[in-house]
């Protein structure tokens, strides 16, 4: 989920807490601020700082004056071939090509699991809003293709395009039975994503604080760990006990509008429920029930009421979720 989906849905969970809304009440907003600022903390540990220090076993950086796509598909089967004899988890970054102040070849990785190849696309040239330059490509449609020597799974998507700024990592680790297993960006998600990481940060709350800090942090940590589990990419809920990544439910993906939008909505109407509960008196008087219903059931049916109206006589398109644009037919 989105980093605002993250920081509402823990001043949420901070508001069931009883001392956090009296110390709100008597304008203190500590224990808000701390929920919603170790609702963001995971994946601010991630993307702002592990990342950088995050140590790669190879470098696939093609030659901007001459790319070939073959040679970017050849080290991927390598690195997988390698990952398979050594029993070893192999890191390989994936450079962006930078042709330009403002050009970048972008390119596409797809692993094909039922032909068992590695295959690499170039994609047109584009600039750093990821829009297409006309005409500075040459080489638009180029494949190269590599066979994979074992069976390789995966739990992401088979393609990933890489074009501006950062490339991708991807992380191959043998399942010990001669297959290996693909990990799509290692260093997300890893120990910065588990529940025992936010009870070590309540812990640390407790000490500086109190133990209501440590309650209000340990949740507003956990409540971001387990709302990415709904995605695709899981997490090691409960390291340094566990090494893997947990699979997720797969039911959403962290930048889907909807369900980001959902849980912000979400969110909201449950601080406003338990800020109301805490009011000595009030005029109106109605439960969670309510509130949910009138709040959220009534208007997401009427949101979907207008969808249906709006779209009605149209053939929906369905597929897999997959870049198959990024393809088209059988590559």
């Amino acid at each position: 989920m989105k980093g605002i989906s993250h920081f509402a849905s823990g001043v949420a969970v901070t508001s069931f807490f009883p001392w956090a809304i009296q110390a709100a009440q008597e304008s203190n907003p500590m224990y808000f601020i701390l929920g919603g600022a170790f609702g963001l903390l995971p994946d601010t540990l991630d993307f702002k700082i592990y990342r950088f220090f995050y140590k790669h076993d190879l470098y696939i950086e093609p030659d901007p004056l001459k790319p070939d796509p073959q040679s970017i598909a050849d080290q991927l089967a390598a690195s997988v071939k390698a990952a398979s004899e050594s029993k070893k988890l192999v890191r390989v970054k994936c450079s962006t090509i930078r042709m330009g102040a403002d050009a970048w070849q972008q390119y596409v990785i797809k692993f094909d699991t039922e032909t068992d190849e590695v295959l690499v696309k170039f994609g047109p040239v584009v600039n750093t809003g990821q829009v297409p330059i006309p005409g500075a490509s040459k080489m638009e449609g180029e494949i190269g293709r590599a066979k994979i020597p074992c069976k390789l799974f995966q739990s992401y998507d088979a393609t990933t395009r890489v074009d501006i700024f950062d490339g991708p990592t991807f992380g191959f680790a043998s399942d010990g039975k001669g297959g290996v297993i693909m990990h799509f960006l290692p260093w997300h998600r890893e120990w910065t994503h588990a529940l025992t990481v936010g009870l070590f940060f309540g812990i640390i709350g407790t000490l500086i604080w109190d133990w209501r800090a440590g309650a209000v942090i340990t949740a507003g940590y956990s409540v971001h760990v387990l709302e990415d589990q709904l995605g695709f990419m899981g997490s090691n809920l409960f390291w340094p006990f566990t090494r893997i990544r947990f699979p997720g439910l797969h039911w959403m993906r962290s930048g889907d509008a909807m369900p980001n939008f959902g849980t912000v909505w979400l969110s909201c109407l449950i601080i406003f429920y338990n800020l109301y509960r805490a009011m000595p008196s009030s005029i109106y008087h109605f439960n969670l029930l309510h509130v949910l219903f009138y709040g959220a059931v009534v208007p997401i049916g009427l949101f979907k009421l207008a969808l249906w109206f709006v779209n009605r006589g149209k053939v929906a398109e369905t597929g897999p979720i997959e870049l198959e644009d990024e393809w088209g037919d059988k590559a």
